[in-house]
């Protein structure tokens, strides 16, 4: 009896270390640190820069601003069409070709110095008033940021140069090493895994709703940024913050995360 004792005090007593063990290889698989603290995810256009700079190249092409939205709209969906039915395109090549059928639609021809105008257009977008302020906020509480968008490399490191955004982030993460488009959860874990963390470890902050559902799918925590003309999905799953903007986002943010 004395050795039977003995033997299960030693089976829990080895149990109970191997799990505080096993919770601290967790704790440093996470990267989150003592913390807990989420790696913050953002999205870039509409997130943080203004796609309605480019109205006035619409106005002077289509002799209709709104014909953005009507690009722009259709650019993310054949952006996912290439994900679900192949092949892949990088989204300057879609942007282009979703332009040019945009062009048909309405019965123009676009000339070279308008196409590349409004595409050259998406590499010089300004930052929304309140984004430089809210990025200084989540990094002045010492929360690590790195962004993740449907653009090439090359062109959202030009994005974030000409918006005076890229000291804020460590990294800046490209679907096109994955091939998949947002909200596919390709690319929400090819960034944790490049971080060395899990999905749960990080937080997608964007301005839109499939964004939103697609990390909240992949395991991640997310923010919604409801700027103007930007509502959730009411099927999809609900992000805990919800915020008017990126400063508003920040300091809800700094308040829910672990000090």
């Amino acid at each position: 009896m004395r050795s039977r004792r003995r033997f299960v005090g030693t089976m829990l007593g080895s149990a109970a270390i191997g799990a505080l063990a096993y919770r601290t290889a967790g704790a440093q698989r996470t990267g989150r640190g003592a913390g807990g603290r989420h790696i913050l995810v953002l999205d870039v256009i509409e997130t943080m820069l203004d796609i309605n700079a480019l109205e006035p190249h619409f106005v002077r092409a289509f002799g209709d601003g709104q014909v953005l939205k009507e690009w722009f709209a259709n650019l993310l969906l054949y952006a996912n069409v290439t994900t679900v039915a192949g092949p892949y395109a990088d989204f300057g090549t879609v942007a282009g070709a979703v332009l040019d059928m945009t062009a048909t639609a309405h019965g123009k021809m676009l000339t070279i110095e308008d196409r590349n105008r409004i595409l050259q257009g998406t590499l010089t977008l300004p930052p929304h008033p309140d984004v430089k302020d809210g990025l200084q906020r989540l990094k002045a509480a010492g929360l690590r940021m790195v962004t993740l968008t449907n653009s090439a490399p090359a062109s959202v490191a030009q994005q974030l140069k000409n918006a005076g955004l890229t000291d804020f982030f460590e990294r800046s993460f490209s679907i096109d090493a994955v091939k998949k488009y947002k909200p596919a959860p390709e690319p929400y874990q090819y960034v944790a895994r490049e971080l060395g963390v899990v999905a749960a470890d990080l937080r997608m902050v964007a301005a839109h709703a499939w964004d939103v559902h697609g990390a909240l799918r992949a395991g991640c925590a997310a923010t919604f940024i409801s700027r103007p003309g930007h509502a959730l999905f009411p099927l999809g799953p609900k992000p805990d913050i919800l915020a008017s903007d990126l400063r508003d986002a920040a300091a809800r943010i700094i308040a829910a995360e672990p000090r």
